[in-house]
């Protein structure tokens, strides 16, 4: 008890930090490692696409290619304020582009 600098928890399941924390020296420090999605898993998006499909809910977009974004442009474009639709990255296309050129 009491004897540790740090601790470094990357434990993926549910566990009790309390006891973790008694084993910290004074000013000791304990790292947690935190993932999640707050909106949900794959199945989740599907019924929200689903749903807003069925509803004719759209969203106005701007579709470009990884290199755009790799070429910094799509940032400077953020940057300024210069965007006027959400910024959809085209990955399928991008990849298919690159395979060709190979």
């Amino acid at each position: 008890m009491g004897t540790m600098d740090g601790i470094i928890n990357t434990v993926s399941a549910n566990i009790a930090i309390a006891p973790l924390m008694g084993l910290l020296k004074p000013n000791g420090k304990i790292i947690l490692t935190l993932a999640g999605s707050c909106i949900g898993g794959m199945a989740d998006t599907q019924e929200m696409m689903d749903l807003a499909a069925k509803h004719g809910v759209t969203a106005d977009i701007e579709v470009i290619g990884a290199d755009y974004v790799n070429d910094g442009d799509a940032m400077e474009r953020l940057a300024k304020a210069d965007v006027r639709y959400r910024f959809v990255i085209d990955i399928g296309n991008t990849l298919k582009q690159e395979a060709a050129t190979d």
